[in-house]
């Protein structure tokens, strides 16, 4: 496939995935029942991300172009990707990448979310065969020429311990964080609210940690993520906040709660599922400064930074980590 049949089926699968065809749909439902942090509203949520943000037409033809991307890759290399399974189809952007760049690529599905990339992959086999040759699912990654490996801290040592030899990207644990001035409209705290608590909070771009100036008032604030008190449905999520409030209490330490979430002082920038960590500053400009060296932290928003809102939004060239992916693809010819 040359580049330009690359791009166009791309642009197809954007189409595919906004449709309403009942294949699809079934699919999207059996996603859910296998696993229950991808509720419907989530697992669309992130398909019209990716749909809008990554595969129309004039955002893939720029993508390429801006990469030089050619008909062929300078190198026939099969790229291993492992992926990850914390929000739904977080593994796509590796996936596309490696496509557009026309190497090979064998994938190591997350059981988390294996069912929603496998189709995908199907149907474009089913539009165009030669997608065989191109893509593969395996259960064990072996004798590939380079890796692409997302995971915790903990599977990072395993990652590097048997492909650190080979050209690689691994990714280990991040979060996001928020500076707040206590100037933010309530648009914007709503908005922060999905910054939060999207897809539970399970994401590395969900805002685990905000840090706020002294005297905050955080009433407003615990009213607009009031926007999610309908997560007490979901009985994995309402575990965690009974557990981490039992923890709280016993422990005899100050926290905030609107009963679906909770607020707690802590230096710790990774929280979890249903509590948000706080913490107070006295200089912004030094704060951001020293948060933006920070390897642990993805995104950071707020004023002067990314948009309340816009966390769970990345463009095509919003990498993972902050290593971009295509550069590293491109080097390997």
């Amino acid at each position: 496939m040359n580049l330009q049949e690359r791009l166009k089926i791309a642009e197809k699968l954007g189409s595919y995935l906004l449709s309403n065809e009942e294949e699809w749909n079934n699919i999207k439902e059996r996603a859910e029942r296998e696993n229950a942090w991808f509720t419907k509203i989530f697992i669309d949520t992130a398909i019209v991300n990716i749909a809008d943000n990554f595969l129309g037409k004039n955002l893939l033809n720029e993508w390429a172009s801006s990469y030089k991307v050619q008909d062929t890759p300078a190198s026939d290399k099969n790229i291993g990707v492992v992926m990850a399974g914390n929000i739904p189809l977080v593994g796509f952007h590796d996936f596309l990448c490696v496509f557009i760049s026309g190497y090979k690529q064998t994938i190591k599905a997350s059981s988390k979310d294996s069912i929603l990339i496998k189709h995908i992959v199907a149907k474009l086999t089913e539009w165009d065969e030669r997608i065989t040759e191109y893509v593969t699912f395996e259960e064990n990654l072996k004798a590939c020429d380079a890796y692409i490996a997302t995971g915790s801290n903990n599977s990072s040592r395993y990652f590097d311990f048997y492909f650190g030899k080979y050209p690689n990207i691994i990714r280990k644990n991040r979060t996001s964080v928020a500076i707040l001035t206590g100037t933010e409209s309530e648009t914007d705290l709503a908005n922060l609210s999905d910054d939060i608590q999207m897809y539970f909070g399970l994401g590395c771009r969900n805002v685990t940690k905000l840090y706020v100036p002294k005297e905050y008032d955080f009433v407003h604030l615990l009213e607009a993520l009031k926007k999610y008190e309908f997560y007490f449905e979901f009985h994995k999520y309402k575990h965690n906040y009974d557990y981490q409030l039992a923890i709280l209490m016993m422990g005899r330490k100050f926290y905030m709660t609107n009963s679906s979430i909770i607020l707690t002082e802590d230096s710790a920038i990774f929280s979890p599922v249903s509590q948000v960590n706080y913490e107070f500053y006295d200089n912004k400009d030094a704060l951001a400064e020293k948060l933006v060296s920070n390897e642990s932290i993805q995104c950071i928003v707020g004023k002067g930074h990314i948009d309340f809102g816009n966390a769970q939004k990345p463009s095509l060239t919003d990498y993972a980590d902050g290593i971009d992916t295509m550069k590293f693809l491109q080097d390997l010819g």
